[in-house]
Formats: C-alpha cells, sequence, structure tokens
C-alpha cells in the first residue's frame, strides 16, 4: 500500500468540499493526521529465533472525541494505509454522530504464519508498544482485518497489566467475559442489513428477489449473506481469497459457511461453479457487495461490473477512478462510512456499558444499532435529494458538517493547543 491510497481517499473529501458548510479551519485540520506513531515489536518465536514486526497507531482527528479504530494484522499493512482509514474513520464516527475521533492501527504481519502462542506474543507486544498513546479517553482500539475478541482479550489484558489497574474501556471488541457485549461479533453484517433494507426500493425499485454477489467470505461477509438470504435475496456468487462460487439461482448459503468453517477456504465447494476470485466483480447481479479489502473495485475492472448497485461492507474497496466509471454507467455506489459503521456503532455501547460499570442484552444493542444506522441512512437519503448528490459525496457532506460544527465550537486557540 503506498501513498496514493490517501491520495486517493482524499478525493472524496475534495469531491464534498463544494457542497458542504465548511470553515477554513476544519479543511486545515483534515489536512494531515494529529498524530502517527511506527513502533517496532520484538517477537521470540516458538523456536527460539526472534522476529521484529513493523506496527503503526495514528489518530488522524480528535475533535469530536477520543480517537477510535480498529487493529488489523495484515502483510501488507504500510503507514499510508493505517493513515488513510485513521481518514476514514473519522468522517465515520461523525456520519454516525459518535462521540469519538479516527485512528487506526496495524501490524504488518501475516497472522497465518504464527502459532497461538506467537500471536499472542506479537497482540501484548504491539500494546507495550502503544501503551502510552492509547486509553479510553485518547484512543480506543478494536478488531480489525484478522484480529479478533481472542485478540482484543490478549490486548485489553496486557493494558491493564501495564497501567496497573482494570480498564476494560480501553479496548472495545473484547470477550463478553472481559467486558465484551453481545452483538458485536455480527455488528458489521447487522448494520449493512439495516442500510440494504432501508435503501433497496430506492435502488432496486421493482425487483423480487433481487441477486446479491459478495466478495470476502468472513466474517461480515458470511454473516450478511445469510441476512441477505434470509431476506428473500438470492445470493448467486461469493468469493475468498482461494475461490469464487456461483449458482445462477442462489448458493446454498448455509452450506457454504459449513464448508467453509471447517476447510478453511470455499475451494471444492460442495455447492454451485468454481470460478476464479477475480471473476466475481463481473458477475451478472443486482447487488455487488465487496467485503474484503481496499481497491477491489478499481480502474481497470470497474467496467466489467454488471451491478446496478454497490454496497460498500470493506473499507474502501472502490477506487476513485472507478467511483467515475461507475458513475458513467449508471450504477449506485453506497459508500463504506455509511454501510459498514456497524461495528464502531456497537463499539460506542461497548465504550459506554464499560465506563458506566453495566451490561448490555443483545436485545438492547440490536435496537440501538437499528435505530442509528436507520436515522443516519434517512439523513444521508434525504441530504441527497436536498443538494442532487451521489449517496456517497451526500454522506461525505454530512460528516464534514458535524466536524466543522465541532473545530468551530472549539475555538482557534483551543484547537491547536495555544492558550491566550
Amino acid at each position: 500500500m503506498t501513498d496514493e491510497l490517501l491520495q486517493d481517499a482524499a478525493v472524496r473529501f475534495e469531491e464534498a468540499l463544494p457542497h458542504a458548510r465548511l470553515s477554513e479551519d476544519t479543511r486545515e485540520r483534515l489536512a494531515r493526521p494529529r498524530s502517527s506513531l511506527k513502533v517496532s515489536i520484538p517477537v521470540r518465536m516458538d523456536d527460539g529465533s526472534l522476529r521484529t514486526f513493523a506496527g503503526y497507531r495514528v489518530r488522524y482527528d480528535v475533535t469530536r472525541g477520543p480517537a477510535k479504530g480498529g487493529i488489523r494484522f495484515n502483510a501488507g499493512v504500510t503507514a499510508a494505509e493505517v493513515t488513510t482509514l485513521a481518514f476514514w474513520m473519522t468522517f465515520k464516527t461523525a456520519l454516525m454522530d459518535l462521540p469519538f475521533g479516527g485512528g487506526k492501527g496495524g501490524v504488518a504481519v501475516d497472522p497465518k504464519e504464527l502459532s497461538t502462542a506467537e500471536l499472542e506474543r506479537l497482540s501484548r507486544g504491539y500494546i507495550e508498544a502503544t501503551a502510552d498513546v492509547i486509553g479510553p479517553d485518547i484512543d480506543i482500539p478494536a478488531p480489525d482485518v484478522a484480529t479478533n475478541e481472542m485478540v482484543m482479550g490478549w490486548m485489553a489484558h496486557e493494558y491493564a497489566v501495564i497501567q496497573r489497574g482494570h480498564e476494560p474501556a480501553a479496548l472495545t471488541g473484547k470477550p463478553l467475559a472481559l467486558g465484551g457485549i453481545p452483538g458485536r461479533s455480527s455488528a458489521t453484517s447487522d448494520g449493512a442489513l439495516h442500510v440494504i433494507r432501508h435503501l433497496r426500493d430506492r435502488v432496486l425499485p421493482d425487483v423480487d428477489a433481487p441477486r446479491a454477489a459478495i466478495q470476502g467470505f468472513g466474517n461480515a461477509g458470511a454473516q450478511l449473506a445469510s441476512g441477505l438470504a434470509e431476506d428473500g435475496w438470492r445470493v448467486v456468487a461469493v468469493s475468498d481469497s482461494s475461490a469464487a462460487v456461483y449458482d445462477e439461482d442462489g448458493l446454498d448459503v448455509a452450506k457454504l459457511r459449513e464448508h467453509k468453517s471447517s476447510t478453511g477456504s470455499l475451494g471444492d465447494a460442495p455447492v454451485g461453479e468454481v470460478l476464479d476470485p477475480e471473476q466475481l466483480i463481473a458477475v451478472a447481479c443486482d447487488a455487488l457487495i465487496p467485503s474484503a479489502l481496499e481497491g477491489a473495485i478499481h480502474g481497470d475492472n470497474a467496467g466489467d461490473v454488471r451491478a446496478r448497485v454497490v454496497f460498500e461492507v470493506a473499507n474502501g474497496p472502490v477506487t476513485a477512478d472507478a467511483d467515475r466509471i461507475l458513475d458513467d454507467l449508471g450504477v449506485d455506489v453506497v459508500p463504506d462510512i455509511l454501510v459498514n459503521a456497524g461495528g464502531v456503532t456497537v463499539s460506542w455501547f461497548e465504550w459506554i456499558a464499560n465506563r458506566q460499570g453495566d451490561r448490555w442484552s443483545e436485545e438492547l444493542v440490536r435496537e440501538r444499532l437499528e435505530e442509528r444506522m436507520l436515522a443516519e441512512t434517512r439523513a444521508v437519503a434525504d441530504l441527497a435529494d436536498e443538494r442532487g448528490l451521489r449517496l456517497r459525496t451526500a454522506a461525505y457532506v454530512h460528516a464534514l458538517e458535524r466536524l466543522t460544527d465541532a473545530v468551530d465550537a472549539t475555538g482557534t486557540s483551543a484547537l491547536f493547543g495555544q492558550s491566550r
């Protein structure tokens, strides 16, 4: 990942500027991250050797509250990628009206190459290296790509050891036994389902049993496939890094999830026709749902898309070049900062419960998530209609105007830490 990713993300910011009520202070504040940290994490491997991994933590903006964002373990993690993800989180938390700013973290590692013990030592080492810049009032990490509640549990325990006290609100996405919250593991897919249900008649009018193709069959993608199937959609194609599976009449999602769980991949799937993963983008469908990594739909393949709408469940799966091509083709794009905001919203619930020393029921979590997702989806759709904007631009304008209200409310001297 290079600086091109951040430049690409900035295009959406620039496209929204002419349509937003924006102060010069806000534009200047969002031009660069508040802080960026790169660390070296030494890990003793099981064979006795020592390996050092590069880790990152970026706080992009904290005007509306402490930074919030996940930690990903991926071999391709770079400073530019983490900065871009923190930039997107700034807009996502503002769009959802959460009392957070934008942050992100990562480690350049292929977690599949590590044993469970090595993964634990790496997870604890990341917290040891970043403990001074995270915390419940500063920057609150959460799970992301290749991290889960087990990893968050190790990290939360390490943070408590370093602080010599219990600090459950310092990280979210934890196991229930350590202060986690019911519904967190399905929050991204649940939030996406609420957005899709609300916008279905808008983007797919008069379509019965719409067809969906889902790129990425991890936690969010697989759960979303099940939810769509229950809602009467035909899930005609899914893919992971090893294979794509296609059936124009609709796949048996339950069988595919069972196969993926038992084998670790979609290869040799018991249903459908197996394709190369790259072919999923071009599958004929009503909704294309990228749920993997950034840049999956780009200038070289956007012209192959045969969907009527793209719902971005992954972070940044459609590049700016691809956006323009899809717009020319008449393909609607519902942006990631809205579609995948369920995860950070439920993380907010967990943070609230931890700070209050409270426990939330799964019923309350689901009720509050639906309420928040529908409110902001309606706000974005209404803004798009009122100002004649694409849904992506409307989402950024909605977030920008909340950010500018917060920046202006602080005053210039408060914003930059000056005293009168």
